[in-house]
C-alpha cells in the first residue's frame, strides 16, 4: 500500500473557503458591494429608504423592502431600476429582480 506525501505547507481556512465558494458562484460578492454603493443614488432617496438590495443569486437581485405597498410599487419600476443599475454598472449585471419584504 502506498502512502500519500503529506503537504508540508498550510494554508488558511480563508482562503480554501474564499476558492471552493469561487467556483460555485456566478458572480463574486464584489459586485453586490458596487450595487450597495450606487443604489441610494441611481434609485433615489425615497425607494432607497424604503427598499435595499439584498443579495444575488445568478443574475438576480433580491431587494428588501418595507411593506406590501413598496413591493407592488416597486414592480411597477423593476425594468427601469434593472436598466439604471446596469447602465451604472457598466455591464449587464442584473437580469430580474425579486422584493421581499424584510428588514432594510
Amino acid at each position: 500500500m502506498k502512502r500519500k506525501k503529506k503537504n508540508k505547507s498550510a494554508e488558511h481556512i480563508g482562503s480554501v473557503i474564499h476558492n471552493v465558494l469561487k467556483t460555485y458562484r456566478g458572480a463574486p460578492d464584489g459586485n453586490l458591494a458596487r450595487v450597495w454603493d450606487l443604489w441610494d443614488s441611481t434609485v433615489g432617496e425615497n425607494i432607497a429608504a424604503n427598499a435595499q438590495p439584498e443579495a444575488f443569486k445568478g443574475k438576480i437581485l433580491l431587494v428588501h423592502v418595507t411593506s406590501s405597498v413598496w413591493m407592488q410599487h416597486l414592480q411597477f419600476l423593476k425594468e427601469d431600476i434593472i436598466n439604471k443599475i446596469n447602465e451604472a454598472l457598466g455591464e449587464t449585471f442584473i437580469e430580474e429582480i425579486k422584493f421581499k419584504i424584510g428588514q432594510v
